[in-house]
């Protein structure tokens, strides 16, 4: 059988090997073979070059570095269209902020929503308030999601149109931060909270969300991603993705995770086990995604010992007894779960739950816990001892400061800020890891990431603070971070490597990624993409 498409004259990282020096990579493998989606070949470019044919598309990759397609682990693709609407206020102070929802708010009709996204809880030197900006704004309402994507922030006119009133409840620990007056203060923290905020604004026209996710998948593609993890999957993205599968316009292999909330009853989790399994050629229902606590910067989440500030002592969830449950039902059923847990408290219960529930799916899917900022030593020995995959996003650490003044360092305290991310003990101890962006809460570019993942600094700034250096992984590490440990994060053994059987989903770098230094890897070209065989982006000559 001819190839349909063959890559040569490459340097082949099949990153089936654990070490780089291991069988696997070596100079007998420089060509690779495409037919019908799978790979077939790898192998030195005589033998591979005669499976051409008159139809096969060749390559010649110039020396350029073939490594497997790239997998973020932790993403929002598909809600991330809606949370990231209006301006991106990454990295501003407050009087940038300012300047810069005026002059949105000048260029916007006199009733229109002013929307913002990324703002930086290290903006502020006190509490959040939404009316902070009520004089640039000409009396529109104001929504904005704070880069966490676990807070919200709305001005009064904001709060006045959405009916939020300070009086809410809800059945998780989700809060309208009000004043002593009872006044809500416009800070919205937890998803359901400022879901309330969200769902006043108007909606993105259907042809406007397509687009942007379009562009989003090719841009996706122009960084190496072929397939990534949806963290947050509702039924209404199921029929767009299949509606976009029609179109020919889904590029990235999705992996979706099933959004279950502490609210959602029986009938509710009968609805989603019965989603399971639902695919189309490029993606599929696998997993769920339930939220243990919330983030360290807002005080939510879930910590052995309370924050400078008194907080962080509860669960995300009223009843720990529910979250079992409804753990072992999907479980039973046979999903994949990947619960989110900032704080050690958190992770501990849930490490306690998987193993009374199961550590895997019943396809042998491993069980999952998202970010782990703060670890305990026996949290490490417990995931070693269950095989629970630490997903995880050293990338996040670009909110710290140096000199530990930071919200989620200050929150923390000296002590345990010095011991997060703790990627290389878990490593050592025997763990699994995958790596990720969390996008729209990190930057999506995997090279970013593994610059993180390598130096524990700004990329590009050998002058930036170093933050826990003895966690730091190795180029091929943080390469296997985005692939094969990925892929295994997934039950996945035809994702992630090079070999024959394997999906073709391939990107050719112009350098060796696990060999480029990490302060030049951000700038490290991409030369192709290939997606099931398809070349989905080309920056070829």
């Amino acid at each position: 059988m001819t190839a349909d498409l063959i890559i040569h004259n490459a340097l082949v990282r099949t990153m089936e090997s654990a070490a780089p020096e291991a069988p696997g990579f070596g100079p007998a493998s420089t060509a690779v073979a495409v037919t019908g989606g799978q790979i077939t070949a790898v192998a030195g470019d005589a033998d591979v070059l005669a499976l051409a044919g008159p139809d096969t598309r060749v390559i010649d990759a110039g020396g350029a570095a073939l490594v497997p397609g790239l997998i973020d682990s932790h993403m929002h693709p598909i809600w991330g269209i809606e949370l990231t609407r209006g301006i991106d206020l990454y990295g501003l102070d407050l009087e940038g902020i300012r300047d810069a929802l005026a002059k949105e708010a000048a260029r916007l009709p006199e009733d229109a929503w002013v929307c913002g996204w990324n703002l930086d809880h290290n903006a502020f030197d006190g509490p959040l308030r939404g009316d902070l900006f009520d004089d640039v704004l000409g009396g529109r309402p104001l929504a904005v999601v704070l880069y966490d994507l676990h807070t919200g922030l709305g001005n009064p006119a904001a709060l006045a149109a959405a009916g939020i009133t300070g009086r809410e409840t809800f059945d998780d620990a989700s809060l309208v931060v009000v004043d002593e007056q009872g006044v809500p203060t416009g800070e919205l923290r937890e998803i359901p909270a400022y879901l309330l905020l969200l769902d006043a604004v108007p909606p993105i026209p259907q042809d406007e969300y397509i687009q942007r996710l379009q562009s989003l998948f090719s841009t996706l593609n122009g960084v190496g991603i072929t397939s990534a993890v949806v963290m947050d999957g509702r039924d209404k993205h199921l029929d767009l993705l299949a509606d976009m599968e029609k179109a020919g316009n889904l590029t990235v292999q999705l992996h979706i995770a099933m959004w279950h909330q502490p609210g959602d009853g029986d009938e509710r989790v009968a609805q989603i086990i019965s989603q399971l399994g639902r695919s189309g050629r490029g993606w599929r229902v696998q997993l769920i995604k339930m939220f243990l606590d919330g983030v360290i910067e807002s005080g939510t989440a879930w910590l052995n010992e309370p924050d400078t500030c008194g907080t962080g002592t509860h669960s995300f969830w009223k009843d720990l007894d529910r979250y079992e449950e409804v753990t072992r039902r999907y479980v039973e059923a046979g999903y994949q779960i990947a619960t989110h847990s900032v704080g050690d408290a958190g992770v501990g219960q849930i490490l306690e739950a998987y193993k009374r529930v199961g550590t895997a799916s019943a396809a042998g899917a491993p069980n999952r816990i998202e970010h782990l900022e703060v670890l305990t030593d026996p949290d490490i020995s417990n995931l070693a001892e269950t095989g629970v995959v630490a997903s995880m996003q050293p990338l996040h650490m670009q909110w710290r400061a140096g000199d530990g003044t930071d919200a989620w360092a200050s929150r923390l305290g000296p002590h345990r800020s010095h011991g997060g991310f703790r990627v290389r003990d878990v490593l050592e101890a025997g763990g699994r890891v995958a790596l990720g962006s969390d996008w729209p809460v990190a930057q999506y570019d995997p090279r970013l990431g593994m610059a993180w993942a390598r130096l524990r600094r700004t990329p590009g700034n050998v002058q930036a603070p170093v933050f826990e250096p003895e966690q730091r992984l190795s180029g091929y590490e943080a390469l296997l971070g985005y692939t094969r440990w990925a892929a295994e994060a997934l039950g996945r053994g035809d994702l992630g490597v090079i070999k024959p059987g394997a999906t073709a989903n391939l990107v050719l770098f112009a350098e060796d990624p696990a060999e480029t230094d990490g302060d030049a890897l951000t700038d490290l070209p991409v030369l192709l993409t290939v997606v099931g065989g398809e070349p989905v982006h080309s920056a070829l000559a």
